[in-house]
């Protein structure tokens, strides 16, 4: 089995999963083994914030097996990003327990404020981490499933299928918002203590935390490398590439944008599972259709069609995010839609095929003087 999976790699891959090894090797060692005070000591924000960062890259992941390799640009990732990350949330503040403001061993904090008497229905189970994983997976895989069964089905492509996907995220985006929804409105659910019984402020949790990072989106990047490099995979592309030809073939177009669709769906669900306690925050922002956004410029940065490209491109913007929005906060967001225009005018492969392209000449420059000899 781990030949068949080292086969499904190229040179790239082997980099980048190898730089995911050395974060799980040296991030641990650089932040609870090495002194605070000394220069190779990594502290505990920089800990979350890698962290965050590695599960944005998963989130783009996810959202170039869609758009990359099928042609389906949706708008509404965030949407099973934040399903995942309410799901996580909803397990932590069930952990609370008489720890609240209000000391209510059942109810939240903001139930109790809220005047409600009993526990929702949708709130049951979340006092089992094991049912908390199975909705980070079920919930938003579900909803994949219902919306792109009749979207799909109904052989809506294009900017028809984008816009409505960002309907979607929108629709949950306002409907979160409401308090009688049970999932803390406008505030969303914070204020988390504990995950499986270990403190999530500690330093051995936040490293824990990045590493399972890590892992997730070196698990996700060798299940969409496996889907893509299968004969499904390849069936997947000749329907984003012509998809009536597909179609006249015999293929059962719906059901494989369906597969892949759900899959990537639950590939962000895991991503925001993983972002919410390192964070400590889920609330309705996460649902804004300018967060789905944000994530299809990631991986048009990185590389469409790549995988690790936009997993690289999440990581350039969200490091360009946080370094700018400090030195220069009233306008980032102009620099971030002039990103996107520039990529799209000027590196329409992204940083990764300009990569490839600069590799690819330097072989063709040492070829040339060999075939001269």
């Amino acid at each position: 089995m781990m030949q068949s999976l080292l086969n499904l790699l190229d040179l790239r891959g082997r980099i980048f999963l190898g730089c995911l090894a050395a974060v799980i090797i040296i991030v641990p060692i650089c932040t609870l083994l090495i002194p605070a005070g000394s220069m190779l000591h990594m502290p505990t924000y920089v800990v979350a914030l890698l962290g965050k960062y590695l599960c944005y890259a998963l989130l783009a992941l996810a959202l170039d097996l869609v758009w990359g390799y099928c042609g389906i640009l949706s708008l509404g990732h965030g949407a099973f990003f934040a399903l995942g990350g309410y799901a996580m949330g909803m397990y932590l503040m069930r952990q609370i327990g008489t720890r609240g403001v209000y000391a209510d061993p059942i109810l939240p904090d903001f139930m109790v404020f809220l005047n409600y008497k009993v526990l929702p229905m949708t709130w049951w189970g979340f006092q089992s981490f094991p049912y908390a994983l199975l909705m980070v997976i079920l919930v938003p895989g579900l909803l994949a499933f219902v919306f792109g069964w009749f979207a799909f089905r109904s052989r809506v492509t294009g900017v028809y299928l984008s816009i409505i996907t960002q309907a979607l995220t929108y629709a949950l985006l306002l409907a979160f918002f409401r308090n009688d929804m049970g999932f803390g409105g406008n505030n969303g659910l914070t204020d988390f203590k504990d995950i499986l019984g270990f403190n999530v402020q500690a330093d051995g949790t936040r490293v824990v935390l990045l590493m399972l990072s890590a892992l997730a989106l070196a698990a996700g990047y060798m299940v969409a490398r496996a889907v893509t490099m299968s004969k499904f995979g390849k069936v997947v592309i000749a329907i984003r590439d012509a998809e009536s030809r597909a179609r006249f073939l015999g293929y059962r177009v719906e059901t494989y944008k369906l597969v892949v669709f759900v899959l990537s769906a639950i590939m962000a669900g895991i991503a925001g599972a993983l972002y919410v306690p390192q964070v400590g925050i889920i609330n309705p922002s996460d649902f804004s259709p300018a967060n789905s956004i944000e994530a299809v410029i990631w991986v048009a940065v990185g590389g469409r069609g790549t995988l690790i490209g936009a997993a690289l491109g999440a990581l350039i913007v969200n490091f360009g995010k946080t370094y700018f929005t400090g030195a220069l906060p009233e306008l980032w967001l102009f620099a971030l839609g002039m990103l996107f225009v520039l990529v799209t005018l000027f590196l329409p492969k992204g940083v990764l095929g300009v990569i490839d392209d600069v590799m690819e000449r330097r072989r063709i420059s040492k070829r040339k003087p060999m075939a001269a000899e």
